[in-house]
């Protein structure tokens, strides 16, 4: 997150709470973070919530386009800050680390579907599985 926190708030009409804010920061400090992981990081930055509270309000910082919530098959919801492109997501079947990945090329080849069935498409979420270089290095005994 580039900008501050309240100020990015602020440009997005939504009113400044301490709980908002360290929802924000815990987001931005833990990119794909489940939302037990991110209540967890916003009790250690301002002490008791609830977790119904850090829910509330990753829901609004979603709905106001603050941070993007990523809902993985088979996997809890995923939540980030990068907000400002249409990127895609490499998940470790594994151990479950989420890394980002841009479009393949060019300007959209993602929203380019081979039958768009009419839609107008603005969008694509794509998530490729696999087995990250650490848990494929430990699968095969490399290190030992």
């Amino acid at each position: 997150m580039s900008k501050d926190p309240a100020t990015l708030l602020r440009e997005h009409g939504v009113q400044v709470t301490a709980q908002r804010l360290a929802t924000l920061r815990a987001v931005s400090g833990r990119p794909h973070g489940t939302a037990d992981a991110i209540a967890e990081d916003v009790r250690g930055d301002i002490g008791a919530i609830s977790r119904q509270a850090v829910y509330d309000a990753l829901g609004m910082l979603v709905e106001q386009g603050l941070i993007r919530r990523i809902q993985p098959a088979r996997s809890p919801a995923l939540y980030e800050d990068r907000v400002d492109d249409n990127h895609h997501h490499l998940i470790c079947r594994t151990c479950g680390k989420t890394v980002d990945v841009d479009c393949a090329v060019g300007e959209t080849p993602c929203l380019t579907a081979a039958a768009d069935s009419g839609f107008l498409i603005d969008e694509a979420e794509v998530i490729y599985w696999g087995t990250c270089p650490g848990c494929s290095a430990a699968a095969s005994g490399v290190g030992d």
